[in-house]
């Protein structure tokens, strides 16, 4: 039987839940905040919360400096095609993985999971050297492609994860009806994991939209993404704070407004589910 949870209970949990809540998003929320202020009202002691003029000013600047369009279409571009491409490998290694296992997979598990203990910058210089010499610095299709790789190893390990739970037997039955390697992938197994997916897809896009490193020593002008946008308000006069503000407030805007879909649609799935 189900443990009884009293409405104290209830409350305090309600209750840590929100102030939890609050603290991961007051970083962003101060950032925002910071953004409406003039560069004055942001280095004030102590700190303005709320009561100060607000103003656009900042918002204004930003534009007139920077091509906010392309940074954004640069992003866009390079966190989806590297995650779209990542799936698209880590499918059917998944799926090998988990439904025809060797001796040797856990093996290879980790090992793609010790790949990421390597530092970024202990392969910084042959990357670069191979960027160079195949013309790929300050190009979209080469850091998509750098993205893909680096995060390859996680969306592997989560698509294993959520194909060892779908039941080995509905496969056979498939391949008992007729069905190929091809149509066992696209028709029974990937609509099955598509909670899994989804979730992947989400997580790996938020990796690679948030991307500093290689973002800032792979590209210069043409492939710049978000990520380089906002470092190119840290200038060697100083921080001005409000405007490195504003040019954050609008990289993580997209990502807020992404949440907040992908929210909805999760729940509007689970009830249909629900009701259905």
């Amino acid at each position: 039987m189900a443990r009884a949870v009293t409405n104290q209970r209830k409350m305090i949990n309600t209750a840590a839940a929100w102030i939890i809540g609050l603290l991961i998003f007051f970083p962003i929320l101060w950032t925002m905040l910071t953004s409406f202020k003039s560069e004055a009202q942001a280095i004030a002691d102590p700190p303005i919360f709320l009561f100060f003029e607000w103003t656009t000013e900042n918002y204004s600047t930003v534009m007139e400096r920077s091509n906010y369009g392309r940074f954004l279409w640069n992003s866009i571009f390079i966190a989806g095609g590297s995650t779209i491409l990542g799936i698209i490998i880590a499918i059917p290694a998944a799926w090998s993985m988990a439904f025809v296992p060797s001796k040797r997979t856990k093996d290879i598990l980790l090992w793609m999971l010790s790949t990421k203990m390597l530092p970024a910058v202990g392969v910084l210089y042959p990357i670069y050297l191979l960027f160079i010499q195949f013309g790929l610095l300050d190009n979209v299709y080469g850091l998509t492609f750098v993205l893909m790789l680096i995060n390859l190893p996680i969306i592997v390990w989560m698509l294993y994860t959520y194909f060892r739970e779908i039941p080995g037997e509905i496969l056979e039955a498939a391949r008992m009806d007729g069905a190929t390697l091809r149509d066992e992938i696209l028709y029974v197994l990937t609509p099955m994991a598509i909670p899994g997916i989804a979730s992947t897809l989400l997580l790996n896009f938020i990796l690679a939209w948030n991307e500093a490193f290689w973002t800032l020593n792979l590209t210069a002008a043409k492939a710049a993404p978000l990520t380089a946008f906002i470092a190119s308000y840290s200038s060697p006069e100083g921080l001005f704070y409000a405007k490195l503000s504003a040019a954050s407030t609008m990289a993580i805007a997209p990502i807020l407004i992404l949440g907040w879909f992908s929210q909805k649609q999760l729940v509007r799935g689970l009830t249909f589910g629900a009701v259905k």
